[in-house]
C-alpha cells in the first residue's frame, strides 16, 4: 500500500475482503500493512433495519485483508442519522 503515514491519529473507514466495514482511530501500521484502530466499530448494514454499529475497542486488521482505507470527515460522519440509512451489506471479495 502507499504511506499509511498521513492517516495516523485520523478517523477512518476500512472496507475488508470479507465485506466488513470498521471505523476508528487510525493508530498506526506495520511494513506488512497491517493496521491497528483504536475506538473501533464495526457498521453492520441492513435492509431492513438501520445501520448497526458494534464496538470493537483496539481492534489489528491484517493487511492483506484490506480492500479499502479511506479518511472519514467527523463533522459530516456525526451529522449522518445512521438509524435511517437501509443498505445491503457488501458482499465478500472473491478472486
Amino acid at each position: 500500500m502507499a504511506s499509511l503515514q498521513g492517516y495516523v491519529d485520523h478517523r477512518v473507514l476500512l472496507i475488508l475482503q470479507d465485506g466488513r466495514a470498521i471505523v476508528g482511530m487510525f493508530a498506526g501500521y506495520d511494513q506488512k500493512s497491517n493496521v491497528v484502530l483504536s475506538d473501533s466499530k464495526e457498521r453492520v448494514y441492513s435492509i431492513d433495519e438501520g445501520v448497526e454499529e458494534i464496538p470493537l475497542g483496539l481492534y489489528l486488521v491484517k493487511g492483506d485483508q484490506i480492500v479499502l482505507i479511506g479518511e472519514i470527515d467527523e463533522a459530516v460522519d456525526q451529522s449522518v442519522d445512521l438509524s435511517s440509512i437501509r443498505a445491503e451489506p457488501l458482499p465478500p471479495i472473491r478472486y
